[in-house]
């Protein structure tokens, strides 16, 4: 359960780097310059990319594709920076060249289309509809709502109610199951992906989503807290990248084992704690995950895990977004082993190169997180 002493109840939140002595000045020209090279860096740094008068998009660059997790990602980065023109195109170009207006997934959205705005893949992906949702709500609340696409609280409410509506009429299915209240891997498949799980958007949704679905909400944070701990090793804190709703790895297409989907988990539970103070339960998780990678000789090393902490032979693909996460789930850790991972973070520059993508996306928002600047928009009073 969340108690009043999150930053959502207090309006405070913690800069860590200042907390580790980085000064306020330094920190923020970090954020700043982050933000300039991602979005409007040289080629071989920037992962946004203005279309026209009034679009843009987020490229995977190792795969030469816009996907739903970057676009939403894009769009939360835009509204925490307080940069609505960028927003605003990311979000035209997501809804002319992704959104299902029609068939069997109408109100959702395809994962992944190539950069003509040709699809690659028709189904979708949760985690998107999740953060295009969030990040909506929170435009509404910082900036208002205006005529559509951009009356954006509507546009949120919609997102979440075909999110856990689609299929009973019939067609389609839905994101999140209905019974257990868990948010599946796509809406076919009958397991999870713990990176997917983010209690503290969902707490907000409760509050902000159509009268008639709060509950569902209120009901699958909870239903989310406890499945983390489920699927994260209670030694190692490792999570799978895929798990049945009973926490255990789901290897059907390969996605056992710690890998990328799964160093998000560690921003999450830092977020969710700095946020709402989810549960205690975060502070040691934070704690195995940080003690897991400290014993390890170099973030240069890094490989894929079994969640029981062996390591395989092929070297992660995402070293610097999983070193990030280490670094945010500092949000929640008791601080055993905080301070290698903020200075390691700190120490290192975001990635260049052909697979930035992933890895910058993690890096931006755990500067956002460790700096205090990765906020609640509460709703505008007028």
């Amino acid at each position: 359960m969340s108690t009043s002493e999150g930053a959502f109840y207090t309006g405070k939140y913690r800069n860590v780097l200042m907390e580790y002595g980085y000064s306020e000045e330094d920190i923020n020209e970090r954020v700043k310059d982050t933000w300039n090279q991602l979005f409007y860096g040289d080629e071989n740094t920037r992962i946004y990319h203005p279309v026209g008068d009034k679009e843009g998009y987020m490229v995977d660059t190792g795969n030469n594709d816009a996907r739903t997790e970057g676009m939403s990602y894009g769009m939360m980065m835009c509204v925490q920076m307080d940069k609505k023109e960028e927003f605003d195109r990311i979000w035209t170009w997501t809804k002319k060249y992704m959104w299902h207006e029609s068939g069997e997934y109408a109100g959702y959205f395809a994962w992944s289309v190539n950069l003509d705005g040709s699809r690659r893949y028709q189904g979708p992906a949760p985690d998107g509809e999740e953060y295009f949702a969030m990040a909506l709500m929170f435009a509404s609340n910082r900036w208002g709502d205006s005529s559509a696409p951009y009356d954006y609280s509507y546009q949120a409410k919609e997102i979440l109610k075909v999110c856990i509506h689609k299929g009973e009429d019939g067609i389609g299915n839905p994101m999140w199951d209905p019974i257990n209240k868990l948010i599946k891997f796509i809406p076919e498949s009958p397991f999870s992906d713990p990176s997917y799980h983010l209690p503290h958007f969902y707490d907000l949704f409760a509050l902000w989503a159509y009268p008639e679905d709060r509950q569902f909400w209120a009901e699958a944070a909870t239903a989310s807290r406890e499945y983390l701990k489920l699927s994260c090793h209670p030694v190692t804190g490792l999570a799978p990248e895929a798990a049945n709703f009973d926490g255990t790895p789901e290897g059907s297409r390969g996605h056992q084992h710690f890998y990328s989907d799964s160093y998000r988990v560690a921003g999450n539970i830092g977020l969710d704690y700095e946020w709402f103070r989810g549960d205690e339960w975060e502070r040691g998780e934070a704690d195995r995950l940080q003690g897991f990678f400290s014993k390890l000789p170099s973030p240069k090393d890094y490989r894929i895990y079994t969640i029981d902490g062996v390591a395989l032979e092929e070297k992660a693909l995402h070293p610097v977004g999983l070193l990030a996460m280490n670094a945010m789930a500092s949000l929640a850790a008791t601080g055993i082993n905080s301070e290698e991972c903020i200075r390691e973070f700190w120490n290192t520059p975001i990635r260049t190169g052909v697979r930035r993508y992933y890895d910058n996306c993690l890096y931006f928002f755990t500067l956002l997180a460790l700096s205090g600047n990765y906020k609640v928009f509460q709703e505008r009073r007028v």
